[in-house]
């Protein structure tokens, strides 16, 4: 998704379609192009906080950074005077590693102002609109109201799965490996020519299937950027339906799908839905991947190297304040 924004006004109006949800108190880093990630981060309040924000973003947009690279630093909150200090730290910090801001604003609910000129004017209906109708016509859902909205929207009714999960193990055991894999992976095509919803039986079917690591790979790496869409689409109703013992796996999945696509707010929420009483190297590589602000078309290049030589990262858990998501260019 490209977007033209002409005033700071859009630009505080864009800024939750890109996250997926409405941040506040935030510093949200914008690109002017689509070299560099998008990164929001909650707002540091003290010099020290700054220096962990800036640690957790800086590799990836040292990793990214070109000649001509910008960025546009947006604080989201109430106290303007914090937001001044703020976006003057980071705008040195990204000058560090060749990155020139060229828009630094501050916003709360009704206001935004320049933090260089001391420009001010209102947030607009008419920016939300044109924004908002921009988005729709690029395919892209609108945003939640917040990011606790968001990661409610992934907990659904887990109780009818639950109850057919005894009976779709015992009969999945009269199956081989092999035939269940084939039917999982001939579900998923199914879902992505028809986009129905699957029944009860047919989504405890696939939630056992994909317990196996061979089935779940398959699925995962036959996702594109073409197909992510349907991908987004199953992996999100699989996790909203999945009880605890079965959501490891659709919940990563939905955190790489989602990632891939470039919803890294929905790909956290995702990592959260990941059961935390054992470790689970599926979520651990999302993770690493967002944190990172890996490009996807990194992870595409990857799989057409030589075996033992693909992309590797740090396999850690962030906090959920950390979110670098990629995204496609903003022009201003």
């Amino acid at each position: 998704m490209t977007l033209s924004i002409s005033s700071p006004d859009e630009l505080v109006a864009v800024i939750p379609h890109l996250l997926g949800f409405k941040p506040q108190e935030s510093i949200v880093v914008l690109p002017m192009g689509s070299e560099l990630p998008v990164a929001r981060v909650d707002l540091p309040t003290t010099a020290r906080d700054r220096d962990v924000v800036w640690r957790s973003i800086s590799d990836a947009y040292g990793r990214y950074a070109r000649p001509g690279s910008s960025v546009a630093i947006v604080c989201l909150t109430a106290d303007r005077e914090a937001a001044t200090i703020v976006g003057h730290d980071f705008a040195a910090r990204f000058d560090s590693v060749g990155i020139d801001t060229r828009v630094m604003l501050w916003a709360d609910e009704t206001r935004w102002a320049d933090l260089d000129t001391g420009d001010i004017g209102l947030q607009t209906e008419a920016a939300r609109e044109r924004v908002a109708t921009a988005t729709v016509l690029a395919g892209r859902a609108q945003p939640a109201t917040s990011r606790d909205s968001l990661a409610e929207s992934l907990v659904g009714d887990r109780e009818p799965v639950a109850a057919l999960l005894p009976e779709t193990r015992e009969a999945s055991r009269e199956n081989t490996a092999k035939l269940e894999g084939r039917w999982a992976r001939a579900r998923m095509q199914r879902f992505q020519r028809d986009g129905v919803r699957l029944s009860d039986a047919d989504a405890a079917r696939l939630l056992v299937a994909i317990e196996s690591t061979p089935t779940r790979d398959r699925l995962w790496l036959g996702m594109n950027r073409g197909n992510v869409g349907s991908h987004v689409a199953l992996w999100t109703d699989m996790t909203k339906r999945a009880p605890d013992k079965v959501r490891a796996a659709p919940a990563s999945l939905l955190g790489f799908a989602s990632w891939l696509s470039g919803h890294g707010a929905l790909a956290w929420c995702a990592l959260d839905q990941v059961p935390k009483d054992k470790p689970y190297a599926l979520a651990n590589l999302v993770a690493a991947a967002v944190q990172s602000g890996m490009h996807p078309r990194e992870w595409e290049a990857s799989r057409t190297l030589p075996a033992g030589r693909g992309v590797a990262g740090p396999l850690r858990t962030p906090t959920a304040s950390e979110q670098p998501v990629v995204h496609p260019a903003l022009g201003m």
